[in-house]
């Protein structure tokens, strides 16, 4: 389970299970060669994001029905292999499988010793204690470089990475008027806030954005919070994103609590389509480009 303990799993679990958000795989980034690419197995989302970025398809990976439906992006090529649910991966078929490396991330999926018992396996964080997670999955990413020989396609990849929001911190003005709150609704009386030590709330700090949440964070760096929370923040401005969830949706515009929301009254709010919140830097960057997109909306 890992030293964060199951009250954390289970909360991480209840967001993945609520939130439906994609990556996007950035145009113009050369492939990568990769030693014994085919070999590779996924068996969580982070560790195959990184895999795309460095330009890499792996032999298979776990929830690949649920990647094309909820993370959709960098699109996932119809020859991985699937070997079952994130938590719960079929290991005797992994086995059969006969990889070279095993990637898994922390807390989340079968033991270390189950998987080291198949093949090398290679663990990745999220995020850590000072809730940094956008270094963090920055430095799990060279990490897999390294091990793969590709250490070249991360670092053209994060200088990429940081060309993209060094170029969008100068064009992001209007986003410094007011803070942001960025949330997501997980059912009809609960949202979910992305705060600072988020990986979004870490891209915002990078933009010079300040972020609306001030409340507490949980190690992940999200806030469950009431709906009603929402009606008590200061001016803003706000991004739902939206995970699939259109009827809760409605349901909930329709009472007179959410209508009471001052971002709601003003008009201050957009819903865009979701990115996944525990991703690495792909998602990163998709967050980055909805901001931009978005910035004639105000």
């Amino acid at each position: 389970m890992g030293r964060h303990g199951a009250a954390i799993d289970t909360h991480r679990r209840r967001l993945l299970a609520a939130l439906l958000l994609a990556p996007l795989l950035p145009g113009g980034l050369a492939r990568a060669a990769a030693p014994a690419a085919n070999r590779i197995i996924a068996l969580e989302w982070l560790p195959l994001e990184m895999l795309f970025a460095l330009g890499i398809t792996p032999l298979a990976a776990a929830d690949t029905h649920d990647y094309r439906l909820w993370v959709r992006e960098p699109a996932l090529p119809a020859g991985v292999i699937d070997v079952g649910q994130r938590a719960e991966p079929n290991l005797e078929f992994i086995a059969e499988l006969k990889p070279e490396l095993i990637l898994y991330s922390q807390g989340f999926g079968p033991r270390e010793a189950q998987l080291q018992s198949i093949a090398p396996a290679m663990m990745f964080n999220f995020t850590d204690a000072r809730g940094q997670p956008l270094s963090t999955v920055r430095g799990g990413l060279m990490s897999l470089a390294e091990r793969l020989d590709v250490a070249a396609a991360a670092r053209a990849h994060l200088a990429y990475f940081d060309r993209q929001l060094a170029d969008a911190r100068a064009r992001l003005d209007s986003y410094r008027r007011q803070p942001l709150l960025v949330f997501s609704l997980i059912d009809d009386r609960h949202a979910v806030i992305l705060g600072e030590t988020s990986l979004f709330g870490n891209v915002m700090g990078q933009l010079a954005i300040e972020n609306a949440w001030r409340g507490e964070n949980s190690f992940w760096g999200t806030a469950e919070v009431g709906i009603e929370r929402l009606a008590t923040l200061p001016p803003l401005r706000a991004i739902c994103l939206d995970h699939g969830d259109g009827a809760a949706r409605a349901r909930v515009a329709a009472t007179p609590l959410w209508r009471s929301i001052p971002f709601v009254r003003r008009n201050a709010m957009r819903t865009v389509p979701a990115i996944w919140i525990f991703g690495a830097t792909l998602a990163a960057l998709r967050f980055c480009r909805m901001l931009q997109a978005l910035e004639e909306q105000w």
